[in-house]
């Protein structure tokens, strides 16, 4: 092996410095996240399209279901187990078994009330065979993401990308085959089921020394404390989790199973969007965690750029998708999907305001004022299932969008009134010519759409108007990129 592949392989797998090892597992979470993502799209646009809206709907509406459930099976002690480990490697034993026998307990419990209550409170038909199946995925990706948060807390991401990248290659191989031999959610349940626990049965030969003495290194009395502590370290997720799934759960109680299904199909691109701000975040957050209490004035200059950078990114995508969210439905999904396309249109437009309240957040978390954001996010939690009582049984999956935006405009920009208290910062003066840029290639996208050009022509040519126009403002944006990569 040369000397360019040893450094390259000692980069990639090994703890080194600081520096290195920030930049390796943000790298290895990267491609975790893009590839299973990507994995993950291919055979959701597969089995959309062959169950049909209303066998996708029910199989979306259980999934989004186990989702919450996930939420309550965790209440943040993964989160504690990450900081008190990273904190105290000795300590590991006492507070991995700890934290695990309390995550069984939840999880047990989660399981029961998902597979043998649920079904009194939705009007869609489910079978026992895929509630079943719904609740053994629950169970295996439960306890593997419980898993990764020891490898988080020993900063080994390699590991959990292995297995996150092995779980959806089983889940995505098996779902296609699956689906080729009978195409029912329930063959689709079988196969994420068989990927959860495939990746389950891989952190288990990386944690088998820790799972020998599950049990004789139990703490009861740190359960108190774990407890106490975890829940407001998970917060954010919560809020984020609730918001994309309750929606779905909601639907789902009100309507059809093919309305479950039509709004799924609107969901899925934006959220696999979602995925940009959380890459940008990681390689911003520990310089933005380093200068929080010492350098004000730094600290308010790298997040203005970093709010800068994500903006230049969300305002095309979102009006781009506005514009031709018809287009991107029919090519995805078919023409059969064309009722999601109002849905995606609303939802399209949450992406200029989650985008950079993404980095907001954990400018507050630098400044260690999280704790301040605990009453907006309950608040918003709230106001979302207030507004989808009301929407949804007046307009359907169209109101569990307006829902969804009119929800994430309240608090997020609450959250950003909040950060201004802490850090007054300001991005205003740099808008204009990324409104100018959107504007300009919003005009081309319709002219476009009038000459009635294809989607795959439209997105290259709508991309190559909005940098031009942003160059031909004066805003260069390799530039840009090229500062952010000297800060982070």
């Amino acid at each position: 092996m040369g000397i360019k592949a040893k450094q390259i392989k000692s980069f990639l797998l090994e703890n080194k410095e600081a520096n290195q090892t920030i930049a390796k597992n943000t790298l290895w979470l990267s491609i975790s996240e893009f590839i299973g993502r990507l994995l993950r799209v291919a055979i959701i646009i597969y089995a959309a399209r062959l169950l049909g809206a209303a066998g996708w709907g029910t199989f979306s509406y259980l999934t989004s279901l186990a989702a919450v459930f996930t939420i309550f099976s965790d209440i943040g002690i993964s989160s504690v187990l990450v900081r008190e480990v990273a904190k105290s490697p000795a300590d590991e034993a006492r507070y991995f078994s700890t934290t695990f026998i309390i995550k069984l307990a939840l999880t047990v419990i989660s399981f029961v009330v998902l597979v043998f209550v649920t079904p009194y409170f939705t009007k869609i038909a489910l079978s026992k065979t895929l509630l079943i199946l719904i609740g053994l995925l629950f169970i295996f990706d439960s306890l593997r993401r419980f898993g990764t948060s020891l490898f988080r807390a020993k900063e080994k991401m390699e590991k959990e990308a292995l297995v996150n990248i092995t779980t959806q290659i089983i889940i995505v191989t098996g779902g296609f085959v699956a689906l080729s031999i009978s195409d029912t959610p329930e063959s689709l349940a079988a196969a994420y089921a068989l990927g959860a626990g495939v990746g389950l049965l891989v952190i288990s030969f990386f944690l088998k020394s820790q799972i020998r003495r599950l049990f004789s290194t139990f703490d009861k009395t740190l359960v108190r404390s774990i407890i106490k502590a975890a829940w407001p370290l998970s917060l954010a997720a919560i809020f984020g989790m609730l918001l994309v799934n309750t929606d779905t759960v909601m639907v789902g109680w009100f309507r059809t199973a093919k309305a479950v299904g039509y709004y799924s199909a609107a969901q899925k691109p934006i959220a696999l969007l979602y995925i940009l701000p959380s890459l940008i975040v990681g390689g911003f957050f520990p310089a933005l965690a380093r200068l929080a209490k010492t350098k004000s004035g730094e600290f308010r200059r790298i997040l203005e750029k970093a709010l800068v950078m994500i903006m230049t990114i969300a305002f095309p995508l979102s009006i781009g998708i506005v514009l031709t969210a018809d287009k991107i439905v029919s090519l995805l999904y078919g023409d059969a999907y064309h009722l999601s396309a109002l849905p995606l249109r609303i939802l399209a437009l949450t992406v200029i305001t989650a985008f950079p309240i993404g980095i907001i957040i954990h400018a507050v978390f630098a400044h260690d004022k999280q704790k301040t954001l605990v009453p907006l996010w309950g608040a918003g939690v709230v106001l979302n299932i207030a507004l989808n009582l009301f929407l949804i049984p007046r307009h359907g999956i169209s109101g569990a969008a307006w829902a969804s935006l009119l929800t994430q405009i309240v608090v997020n920009s609450l959250i950003w009134i909040k950060m201004k208290k802490l850090n007054y910062f300001s991005v205003e003066k740099h808008l204009p010519p990324i409104l100018l840029a959107t504007f300009m290639m919003s005009i081309a996208i319709l002219l476009l759409i009038q000459l009635n050009t294809h989607i795959l022509v439209i997105v290259p040519l709508a991309i190559l108007v909005y940098f031009g126009s942003l160059l031909f403002s004066g805003v260069n944006p390799i530039r840009q990129i090229k500062e952010v990569a000297k800060i982070v």
